[in-house]
């Protein structure tokens, strides 16, 4: 398992949008805070299952560690736009190098195909998620998700606002993909039941 150290260096992403809003000094100071934060929730969190840290330890306990300690600091519409703008830019990022795969023969009828293994792997039971998959067809994927570790530690946290931005990052990555559509009515995030995935080779 990761340390706190080890995680928090690959989110560099992260810290380079505190570093654009504040002194070195202060973001160098909060970063360490952040760390320390990040220590505190690992140590209190033991227990869960071993699938759940994929997501818990990559991207939803530093998050949260991060956010929490730029709230204190300098209040939640600062911490909220930064945990925002980093994933923006690497979620565009990730839609844009998709996009470019989306044009060699035959990706979008194979990256169709693999979601239903690929969602069952990285987002089923084991990782922590509920899921409704839906009857095949050929060319689409559909399947809710009814739980999410994401809103669920999210919430525990006291941070299930930041939730969302975990969320629209399956739009930035997914949306804009030439050939395929992506559509979404809901997310558990924004207060839907559930989140809701449809994808389509046109």
């Amino acid at each position: 398992m990761k340390t706190a150290s080890q995680i928090m260096k690959n989110k560099q992403h992260i810290k380079a949008e505190m570093d654009a809003r504040m002194s070195k000094a202060e973001s160098d100071a909060l970063w360490s805070k952040a760390e320390r934060k990040l220590e505190e929730i690992m140590k209190d969190h033991t227990g869960i299952p071993k699938g759940e840290h994929a997501h818990t330890d990559n991207f939803i306990f530093p998050s949260a560690a991060i956010y929490l300690t730029l709230k204190d600091a300098v209040g939640e519409d600062t911490a909220y736009s930064v945990i925002e703008s980093a994933a923006i830019k690497g979620s565009v990022e990730v839609g844009k190098k998709l996009a470019r795969l989306m044009r060699l023969p035959g990706m979008k009828s194979l990256f169709v195909r693999i979601w239903d293994p690929m969602t069952k792997k990285l987002f089923g039971p084991d990782r922590g998620f509920k899921n409704v998959f839906y009857p095949k067809k050929k060319g689409e994927f559909r399947m809710d998700i009814v739980a999410c570790p994401y809103y669920r530690y999210y919430t525990e946290l006291g941070c299930p606002e930041i939730t969302k931005i975990s969320c629209g990052n399956d739009d930035r990555c997914y949306g804009n993909l030439p050939g395929l559509e992506f559509k979404r009515t809901g997310t558990l995030g924004t207060g839907s039941d559930r989140c809701d995935f449809y994808l389509r080779k046109l």
